[in-house]
């Protein structure tokens, strides 16, 4: 233990060696402090966690420089599936102790595994997705979204804690007990995990007796619920309760099909056989002959495929020298138009439409690709804002064809304006292009969260999934 003055190795005495300063009641916090570690370690030994963390937190507040149970408390984190928390506690201790840290292999454990980072953070969207959802009511999609967190991280305690509250909201409580022992097999001292599958419990088991039910069980039948419904059904005994005569008759019937199956089937059988022998040969016999014609057949539909594809080949030639002539020639005009007048905006605009990179594409040069790329970082901007503004137009007229075509460009040229998403949406979903509207909704809840266009995104995905159920 050493001097939290000096640095210098503390003694037997009350006072430091080094610099004289009273170092009594330092020495009860460090023992305290060293006590809470120690429990910490012990009810994360035995898988209970949400003991241990209590333990190491007390332990941290007596001595935040203690790195042991720090590096512990962030492995804890870990296995509850809360990576962010672990990452805060091993950064905390690397900055504590810079050398010799195992704090610096859990963290590059994480960060040279790219899957498991961008794993983390689907979980992480996936899991506040889930929160507002249930925030605003919509508790089945809520449970979709959790579904999909714990596929991903199937140790994340929280999602398990939340879904397992769903499933009790909806009455579904054995899916709900389902979940809360799977979250007391992560962490056996989890409080909320041990109360949900109490309340899961009494709901399938029956709690106090009346006495109807004790009459019931005299008859020998089981109650439970299942739901809001009681089911009785009779309880299966292993007693048997036969007397000679019964076996007798059984006995002679046993017999009975014995004889049949060793002196009458075997016959039968054999007389099966050579009847499905013969069967089989004249379908094998037709089938050869059909096998013959199919080779025949194969074998000019191949020649003929041969030459279709040189046909092809020979047009897509001469289609690809046209295609690729008219895009130099597009992109040379509009070079050329903002060279000479750079704010001339529409006709850079219709040369520039009239150009298509996907009918030339492998057949283009890198200069090519090079001078497009150049007079798009010059215009690209102004394009966006011109396709936006014509599109926007568009949309509010209802003119939605033409706000698609507007606002894809729009999007295309520039990728961080949010309206431009969001009203592109609108466009599909007001033409009844759900499927498009539900990508591009999605997308603008992914990339522009803490956004009002990813709440209003978010809104329009629950009223198009609540339409197709």
């Amino acid at each position: 233990m050493r001097c939290y003055n000096c640095g210098a190795i503390l003694t037997k005495r009350n006072s430091c060696p080094g610099c004289g300063a009273d170092v009594e009641l330092y020495k009860k916090i460090i023992v305290v402090s060293n006590r809470y570690y120690n429990d910490g370690l012990e009810q994360a030994s035995v898988r209970n966690l949400s003991g241990a963390i209590r333990s190491l937190r007390e332990c941290l507040k007596l001595n935040k420089a203690n790195i042991d149970a720090r590096n512990l408390l962030g492995l804890i984190y870990y296995e509850m599936g809360e990576v962010v928390a672990a990452l805060s506690e091993w950064v905390i201790s690397k900055n504590l102790l810079t050398e010799g840290n195992i704090a610096d292999d859990y963290m590059d454990m994480i960060r040279n595994n790219p899957q498991k980072l961008d794993a983390t953070n689907q979980t992480i969207k996936k899991y506040n997705i889930a929160l507002k959802y249930c925030n605003k009511g919509t508790l089945d999609l809520a449970v979709i979204q959790l579904k999909k967190v714990l596929s991903i991280n199937p140790r994340f305690i929280r999602a398990h804690l939340l879904l397992c509250l769903l499933y009790l909201n909806n009455g579904n409580y054995a899916k709900a007990k389902v979940e809360a022992e799977k979250t007391l097999k992560i962490d056996t001292g989890n409080v909320m995990a041990s109360r949900y599958l109490q309340e899961a419990t009494e709901m399938i088991v029956p709690g106090d007796e009346s006495e109807e039910e004790i009459a019931e069980a005299k008859e020998e039948v089981v109650r439970y619920k299942s739901g809001n419904e009681m089911i009785i059904q009779p309880k299966k005994t292993a007693s048997l309760r036969a007397n000679f005569p019964i076996w007798g008759i059984g006995l002679g019937i046993a017999l009975g099909i014995c004889a049949t199956y060793f002196l009458i089937l075997p016959s039968k059988l054999q007389q099966a056989g050579t009847t499905n022998q013969q069967t089989i040969i004249a379908i094998s016999e037709e089938s050869d002959a059909k096998s013959a014609q199919i080779v025949q057949n194969e074998t000019e539909i191949q020649s003929l495929q041969e030459e279709l594809e040189s046909l092809k080949s020979q047009i897509s030639t001469y289609e690809g020298t046209d295609s690729s002539m008219a895009a130099v020639n597009n992109l040379m005009e509009a070079t050329a138009i903002y060279l000479s007048t750079p704010s001339d905006i529409d006709a850079i605009t219709a040369q520039l439409d009239s150009l298509d990179l996907n009918a030339v594409e492998g057949s283009i040069s890198n200069e090519f690709t090079d001078l497009y790329d150049s007079l798009m970082s010059h215009v690209g901007s102004e394009l966006a804002v011109s396709y936006y503004n014509t599109g926007y137009e568009a949309y509010k007229n209802e003119d939605y064809e033409t706000a698609i075509t507007n606002l894809s460009k729009a999007c295309q040229y520039d990728t961080t304006n949010v309206n431009a998403f969001y009203y592109l949406g609108n466009s599909y979903y007001n033409s009844g292009d759900t499927d498009n509207a539900k990508v591009v909704y999605d997308k603008v809840v992914t990339d522009f969260p803490n956004t009002q266009s990813a709440q209003a995104a978010e809104a329009k995905l629950a009223e198009i999934n609540n339409a197709s159920n």
